[in-house]
């Protein structure tokens, strides 16, 4: 009679599970450096807005008190919260434009190489050179924005860009679209460049008119490319720091005061570490709840890859 053997071999020594351990052994050091430096300060973050806490003194229990006065006594907050959301406005016009500009490059427009190259060159800039650049270029006495403006007889005495309550946010916001339109235009270009061309000559053929194909065709396929530049936008409307403190210094008056310059100035400048910790909360559940909305108006899938259609 035949008798079939089983041969059984440990877990520990199976093909599966030294695959697991190998790819592990690769995961491990990154997974533990994103837990040591993202996880756990986001964690301790938290914690920390539930308290009262100071380096020199044991943290008590404040419940949500940190909380209550964000919405209920500070007035800067709420400034400062208005000043973000008008970055956020100001982002579908940088796209907007940078999609022209895209689309104007991505044609046989010679020497779209050159343009290309342009535009994209004021992003790789530090956020600090821009600064530098654009107050220099609003500067009352010596700006060129000045001195054109004052040349061509359209003002008879210089604009305080900067120093005025009215005109120093719109300032800013313009050099903060200046400096990421060049990126906004390269992702939008590699989107343009990966429609398939068949696409537009099957509609030409079928007499469909230019303004129709950008539509129907055009900006369908450009969603992914879009949503990527909206979360871009709503991320650098609330981390626009080294600009806001290099140009205004978040005045005057608060004028251009952002979260993130408020969070900074009231941890490091007034040492309270716990009331930033609970400003910090409330800006990272905003962006969550914008990037949220940005992906619900682009479709709920906008980060999906399609590969089922021809």
């Amino acid at each position: 009679m035949n008798t079939r053997t089983r041969s059984f071999t440990p877990w520990y020594q199976r093909k599966r599970t030294r695959d697991i351990a190998l790819v592990a052994c690769f995961l491990l050091p990154s997974l533990a450096i994103f837990f040591l430096y993202r996880i756990l300060p986001l964690l301790w973050n938290l914690v920390l807005s539930f308290e009262y806490w100071s380096p020199l003194k044991p943290a008590k229990f404040a419940g949500l008190d940190q909380y209550r006065e964000i919405f209920l006594e500070d007035d800067v907050f709420w400034q400062s919260l208005t000043n973000s959301l008008a970055f956020v406005a100001a982002a579908p016009f940088a796209i907007a434009l940078a999609l022209g500009i895209a689309l104007l490059v991505n044609s046989d427009l010679k020497g779209a190489s050159v343009y290309r190259a342009i535009v994209f060159i004021s992003y790789p800039l530090m956020s600090v050179a821009v600064g530098i650049i654009w107050k220099w270029l609003y500067d009352e006495r010596g700006g060129i924005i000045n001195y054109a403006l004052r040349s061509a007889g359209l003002v008879t005495k210089p604009i305080p860009f900067l120093q005025s309550f009215d005109y120093a946010l719109p300032s800013v916001i313009v050099a903060e679209v200046w400096q990421v339109i060049g990126f906004y235009m390269i992702i939008l270009l590699t989107g343009l460049q990966s429609v398939p061309p068949h696409l537009y000559e099957a509609a030409s053929v079928d007499g469909v008119p230019r303004w129709a194909q950008f539509w129907r065709i055009t900006l369908p396929l450009l969603r992914s490319s879009l949503f990527l530049c909206a979360v871009i936008g709503i991320l650098n409307s609330f981390t626009s720091f080294d600009l806001i403190y290099v140009m205004t210094g978040g005045g005057p008056g608060h004028a251009t005061e952002l979260l993130v310059t408020h969070i900074y100035k009231t941890g490091f400048g007034q040492t309270r570490f716990d009331y930033a910790a609970a400003l910090t909360v409330v800006q990272f559940i905003l962006l969550l709840a914008l990037t949220w909305l940005a992906n619900r108006a682009a479709g709920g899938n906008a980060g999906a890859h399609d590969t089922g259609r021809a």
